[in-house]
């Protein structure tokens, strides 16, 4: 906790060290970022103890003690992000600008409770085996066609990078279902909170996309909350 009260105290910092605003708006800019710090560590404080619990009952031998962190760094776009440390433990990242985009709780725990079922579904270790498996597949193809050690290598590339978003759109709807029972269970709305993705742009239904259209999103959160 004293990670994400060091980030948060740094998110404050740099909103007080932004470009120089016109007197009377800055105590009005200066109010929203406290705002949103407030708001940040609420809804941490209780996504996290919620998503610990699910994860020692779905992954009862893994790390389940999250570091929901702010990544401060400067020039990042919106985003949010699950990985995990040198260590294994959980770690789930906000940039700035997405925590200053997201308009309520609901949506920030939405959002928070989306990447934290990323880590319990294990999606990291099967997007690394899906790429592994394409590098693979398609290196191996190169190599009896004929091609030369640079060739099999552009081949593995490409392999691992087709296989990586083979499965991808899968496991957003994947971690947007869990995601609805984690936030639910914290406390918060999920369908509101999915109201997120009516202002980011609509990635459609690509060919190997990375995620699904914000329709088919939208529609495994009402369906799961229903459910509830």
């Amino acid at each position: 906790m004293r990670r994400l009260l060091a980030a948060l105290a740094l998110l404050a910092a740099l909103a007080g060290c932004a470009a120089p605003a016109p007197p009377p708006a800055a105590p009005e800019a200066r109010a929203r970022a406290e705002a949103a710090v407030e708001r940040f560590a609420a809804v941490a404080g209780r996504v996290e103890p919620v998503a610990e619990r699910e994860c020692r009952a779905l992954r009862p031998r893994g790390a389940c003690d999250f570091r929901i962190v702010v990544d401060a760094r400067r020039g990042l776009p919106p985003n949010a992000f699950q990985t995990v440390d040198r260590r294994g433990r959980p770690v789930v990242a906000f940039t700035v600008p997405l925590i200053a985009r997201v308009q309520t709780a609901d949506e920030l725990a939405f959002v928070m409770s989306h990447e934290v079922a990323h880590h319990l579904l294990g999606h990291i270790e099967r997007t690394r085996a899906d790429a592994e498996l394409g590098a693979l597949v398609l290196g191996r193809m190169a190599g009896r066609s004929g091609g030369d050690r640079r060739t099999v290598r552009s081949a593995e590339e490409l392999g691992a990078i087709l296989g990586a978003r083979r499965y991808s759109k899968t496991y957003e709807l994947e971690a947007d279902a869990l995601g609805t029972i984690i936030a639910a269970r914290a406390g918060f709305d999920p369908v509101r909170g999915a109201r997120f993705f009516a202002r980011i742009p609509d990635p459609g239904d690509r060919f190997l996309g990375t995620h699904p259209p914000n329709a088919a999103r939208m529609e495994v959160v009402r369906r799961v909350a229903a459910g509830l």
